[in-house]
């Protein structure tokens, strides 16, 4: 991970979370669709699809636990030539040696997580991961932190064609 992504993912996450007087400060963020944003970079040139999850619960030995969480954040990084590559950060250090379950309308997906990220392990897995995002409603993010918590994150799919279409595009 660049620390350019990581700057624009900083940008992308105050946007998100922000007042509407932080959102309207960032210059990066060039469309939203439904439940779903567009930011572009231009040097070097990036372009991203990012969302929030609707709904996120977590356990602690089957328990709900209250627990403090940075930014849960799923995203798709389009560069020129490349296909979008899929990362999600849980807010917290996943458990080490452990992988993310991702669910999508039924469909089953891993991603392997290091501290505070986690994404597809080859360019095969994150394009039938893409596909399936597009095809579906919703998507179920199920993790462990590195203190035994669980969580599971969903996030609604509506407008995660039409921003991707747009990102891709914006990053040809």
């Amino acid at each position: 991970m660049t620390s350019l992504f990581g700057r624009t993912l900083a940008i992308a996450a105050i946007t998100l979370a922000g007042s509407t007087a932080m959102a309207q400060e960032s210059t990066n963020r060039v469309a939203t669709m439904t439940d779903w944003n567009v930011f572009t970079e231009e040097s070097p040139k990036e372009c991203w699809g990012v969302s929030k999850p609707k709904e996120s619960v977590n356990t602690r030995d089957g328990k709900p636990a209250s627990v403090t969480r940075s930014d849960i954040l799923l995203f798709v990084t389009f560069r020129p030539g490349k296909p979008g590559e899929i990362s999600f950060t849980g807010g917290y250090p996943f458990a080490p040696g452990s992988t993310v379950e991702v669910a999508v309308d039924g469909n089953g997906f891993q991603l392997f997580s290091d501290g505070e990220w986690a994404w597809p392990g080859s360019a095969e897995d994150d394009a039938k991961l893409l596909a399936a995002l597009k095809a579906g409603t919703n998507a179920t993010l199920t993790a462990r932190s590195s203190r035994g918590t669980q969580t599971v994150d969903t996030f609604s799919l509506r407008g995660f064609t039409a921003a991707m279409e747009d990102a891709g595009k914006r990053c040809q």
